[in-house]
This record gives C-alpha cells, sequence and structure tokens, in this order.
C-alpha cells in the first residue's frame, strides 16, 4: 500500500466513527431531547432554544451557527487540527435533517412522555454520551463551543472545560423563559448521566492522562508532538538497567481527547517504543487549569 492509500485509509477509518457518533447524538437530540422540551448545552442549546421559540428546523440553525466558528477555527486552529471537527459539524448537521425527515414522514416516533421525564431523561444522556464519546474518541467535536473553548485557550491558558460550562449555565439559564424549571432539573440529570458515559466512552474518568514514552527515537517523537499537537513536552535522561545505554523518556500531559492522536504520532515515529498511559488526577498550568 503506498503512502497516498495509507492516508486515505486512516482518514476514512477516522471520519466513519466521527459520522457514527454524530448520528446518534443526532438521534438523541430528536428522538429524546426535544420532543420532552429538555435543553442541551453548548451551541447545539441555541439550537434547540430557536427551534421552541421560533419553530426553526435545528439542522439549519446548527450549520449556520457553526459555519463562522469552524472557519475562525481554521484560520487560528489549524487545519490539522480543525479538520475532523469540520467531519462532525457536516455529519450533524446532515442527521439532524434526515432524522427530521423520517419524523415528518413518520417513519420515527419519537419517544415523548407527560409523567415519566427521568426516564426521557436517562436514556438522552446515554444517547448523547455515545454520541459524542465516540466522536471525541476518534479526534472530532461537533464544533460549537469547543472551537470557541480551544482558541481561549491557547490564548489565555483557560481550561476548556470552565469555558464550556460557563457557556451551558447561560444557555441552559436562558431556556428558563420557554420551559419549565422542572424540565430544567431533568435537563442537568441528562448532562450529568452524558458526561459520565463520554468518560466511559473515553476510558478515563479524569481531566487529562500522562504519557510516558521510552524510544530511542525520543527526541523525534517529542519535537513531533510539538510541532503537530503544540503541547508541552519533556525530555528526561534514563539508563537502560539492562542494557546500561544511556536514553531519553518522553514525558507529556494532554486531554483525553488527544490520547488517540498522540498514540497515533508515537507509533508513526517508532512502532515499538514503550508506552505507559496513566490517569493525572490534577493538573494545573499552560493547556490546562490555571492556579
Amino acid at each position: 500500500m503506498n503512502s497516498s492509500s495509507k492516508v486515505a485509509s486512516t482518514i476514512v477509518k477516522t471520519a466513519a466513527p466521527i459520522m457514527l457518533g454524530a448520528a446518534v447524538y443526532a438521534f438523541g437530540l430528536l428522538y429524546f431531547i426535544i420532543p420532552n422540551q429538555l435543553m442541551e448545552g453548548g451551541v447545539t442549546g441555541i439550537t434547540i432554544l430557536l427551534n421552541y421559540a421560533f419553530n426553526i428546523p435545528v439542522f439549519l440553525t446548527t450549520l449556520l451557527l457553526n459555519l463562522p466558528l469552524f472557519l475562525l477555527g481554521w484560520k487560528v486552529l489549524g487545519g490539522r487540527q480543525i479538520a475532523y471537527t469540520g467531519v462532525g459539524i457536516g455529519a450533524l448537521s446532515l442527521f439532524l435533517w434526515l432524522f427530521e425527515r423520517m419524523i415528518d414522514a413518520g417513519w420515527i416516533v419519537t419517544f415523548s412522555t407527560e409523567h415519566d421525564f427521568i426516564l426521557a431523561s436517562l436514556y438522552a444522556g446515554v444517547t448523547l454520551g455515545l454520541g459524542l464519546g465516540i466522536v471525541f474518541r476518534f479526534g472530532g467535536t461537533t464544533g460549537g463551543v469547543d472551537i470557541v473553548a480551544r482558541i481561549l485557550g491557547r490564548k489565555f491558558g483557560w481550561s476548556m472545560g470552565q469555558i464550556i460550562l460557563a457557556v451551558d449555565v447561560i444557555i441552559i439559564g436562558a431556556s428558563l423563559l420557554y420551559i419549565p424549571r422542572e424540565k430544567i432539573l431533568y435537563t442537568l440529570v441528562a448532562v450529568f448521566i452524558s458526561s459520565r458515559v463520554i468518560d466511559f466512552i473515553q476510558e478515563g474518568a479524569y481531566a487529562a492522562k500522562a504519557f510516558t514514552i521510552i524510544s530511542d527515537d525520543a527526541p523525534q517523537i517529542a519535537d513531533l508532538i510539538t510541532a503537530e499537537m503544540d503541547r508541552g513536552v519533556t525530555l528526561i535522561p534514563a539508563i537502560g538497567a539492562y542494557s546500561k545505554q544511556a536514553k531519553y523518556m518522553v514525558y507529556c500531559v494532554v486531554s483525553r481527547q488527544e490520547i488517540r492522536r498522540l498514540s497515533q504520532l508515537v507509533k508513526s515515529v517508532d512502532a515499538k517504543a514503550f508506552v505507559i498511559i496513566s490517569d493525572v488526577h490534577d493538573v494545573h498550568g499552560e493547556g490546562f487549569r490555571q492556579t
């Protein structure tokens, strides 16, 4: 297989799961969230509010609101970081449109209840978390606040989680103008369940993961991580106990969304590198939460 075929294969293997995750997320929004007048955070929450207030199709506002954010992200963050976000945005808009048409045609009967909203919020949380978890695991996002959070995080060192949480609180608070207070409480249940499912799909319950990489090509790996991921990397001198040979270890801390990307970069330089991935309970500093 030549290099162009390998690149095409890698793109397909990454883009396809992102599209699948976007489809699951879109289904959860239209099958559980909107029929029961629940809410979501971020740009998706704005699209739902516009749907409740003016009956504007969510696929249309999703595309229109995310497009300028995507272009801004492309300019500031660069093509490599933002490309799969474009896949996520496009797939989400497409599947929202498709499922809306299927619901209107009667091919899908949504889960709507007047009494058991806790059941609706639980299923909504699981479905949305599953969809987003798949998207994040393969290096994509569904756009919106994620793009803004990445830009602000790079410029000011603010935590992505803090930025997203602040925006979610504002949007969900604004929804009080259109939906009852108890629906907000059910929404919080769905958001909590969704976050837990995302953590489960990502195989980690903490804010970050620490990579310790032992390889004869450690300097090249460190340079590639710095260039491709814009993350701080430390080279630690070490001596092999058996070989007595001096070499370097690479130490780097990344977010959950970057685990797969970093693993791929290491393998691209040294497929036999010894890699240790550890849970990090708390992270302070550039690119993470500031003290």
